[in-house]
């Protein structure tokens, strides 16, 4: 479940971009190419020879373990390693899957404060290993899955979260303009729209009654803040879902750019903060943490750097609404994939269990919080 920052994704891109993390460039398993994800290795080498300066001789493909939405491989050449990103084969929905909107966002953002890895070379034509892909350099570092960091000190643990606030931070201060993203998204109107698409995706994979999404529908309209305040939205912003240094807790690399557009910061803000109410660890979730004595900020303090950093002082107007618009996407987009199960569309269906009644209790309560 992420909060899809695009009009127009798919709610099952958007449900697998984020359950699955994404793709890792270290720390990660990697394993033979499955068969169902296997190229003409040979074509792809001869094309990067005539794309990437230097890229090298030798290469050896393996494919990074994990449930990314979009497949990723390390490739391993005489002359150093790179990673590469592409579409899942088969027929896809349009605006799922676009890897060429990553490769663009982490290309404009390379002479920024937001650190991202060197993009190399962006395909677009099938006839080289069946669908579009990029090729972007290999990074050295850690990429945290338990929210909590168990294994770093309370000193690390400030710092690590302190790096977060600053990469979100500097992302919103980015002139999407001046980087060559001017028409990446739409800058105006984006809650209501956002809303209005939700309701309809709910509606659509409706199996149901559930009162307290009925209450957020009649709700959340009512609360769209006046603020427009317009910025590069990275969509999936959370600790997962970055890079850090080998050994020093000093950010290095923000990853999985699929849903980014051009958004509301404060959405971001809003979903990047949902760890500091979410239960579900394989999503993120801050739940039994000391904060007196563990390092890790309190949710107050963390929005309170944002905003000095950011110039928006020391309180966000109607704060409520921001977290629980991300959360009431969450359950949208749950209800999507519940719906989908229920269908035989995706594995497991009978197992199938519809997360969105928890989620969108979890929205309200957070929209009429005092």
């Amino acid at each position: 479940m992420t909060q899809n920052m695009r009009e127009g994704e798919d709610d099952a891109a958007v449900f697998n971009a984020c359950i699955a993390g994404g793709a890792c460039m270290t720390g990660a398993r990697l394993t033979d190419v499955s068969p169902r994800h296997q190229f003409d290795e040979p074509r792809l080498a001869a094309w990067l020879g005539r794309h990437v300066e230097g890229f090298g001789s030798d290469m050896r493909v393996q494919q990074f373990v994990g449930g990314a939405s979009n497949p990723t491989f390390m490739l391993s050449t005489d002359a150093g390693d790179y990673v590469l990103r592409k579409k899942p084969p088969g027929q896809l929905l349009a605006s799922a899957h676009q890897v060429e909107r990553e490769y663009r966002a982490m290309a404009a953002l390379r002479e920024t404060d937001v650190p991202v890895p060197s993009m190399r070379a962006l395909c677009d034509d099938p006839n080289v290993i069946g669908t579009a892909f990029y090729v972007m350099d290999y990074l050295e570092g850690r990429i945290f899955r338990d929210a909590t960091l168990p294994d770093l000190t309370p000193a690390e643990r400030s710092a690590v979260y302190d790096q977060l606030n600053q990469t979100l931070a500097a992302l919103h201060q980015v002139d999407h303009r001046a980087v060559g993203l001017e028409d990446y998204g739409r800058p105006t109107g984006y809650f209501d729209r956002q809303i209005a698409r939700w309701i309809k995706q709910y509606r659509g994979a409706e199996t149901e009654p559930i009162p307290a999404m009925e209450a957020l529908i009649a709700e959340l309209p009512a609360r769209v803040p006046k603020d427009e305040a317009v910025s590069i939205a990275h969509g999936d912003y959370r600790l997962e879902n970055v890079m850090f240094h080998p050994t020093e807790p000093r950010l290095i690399a923000v990853l999985d750019w699929e849903l980014s557009t051009i958004g509301h910061p404060l959405a971001d803000l809003g979903y990047n903060c949902f760890m500091w109410h979410s239960t579900s660890p394989s999503w993120g979730t801050l739940e039994g943490v000391d904060f007196a004595t563990s390092g890790i900020p309190r949710e107050e303090d963390y929005v309170a750097a944002y905003s000095r950093r950011t110039g928006r002082g020391d309180a966000i107007e109607d704060w409520n609404f921001y977290l629980a618009f991300a959360v009431f996407r969450l359950a949208s987009i749950s209800q999507g994939v519940y719906a989908r199960a229920l269908a035989g569309v995706t594995p497991n269906a009978g197992e199938a269990v519809n997360g969105t009644p928890m989620l969108a209790e979890q929205a309200l309560s957070l929209l009429r919080r005092g």
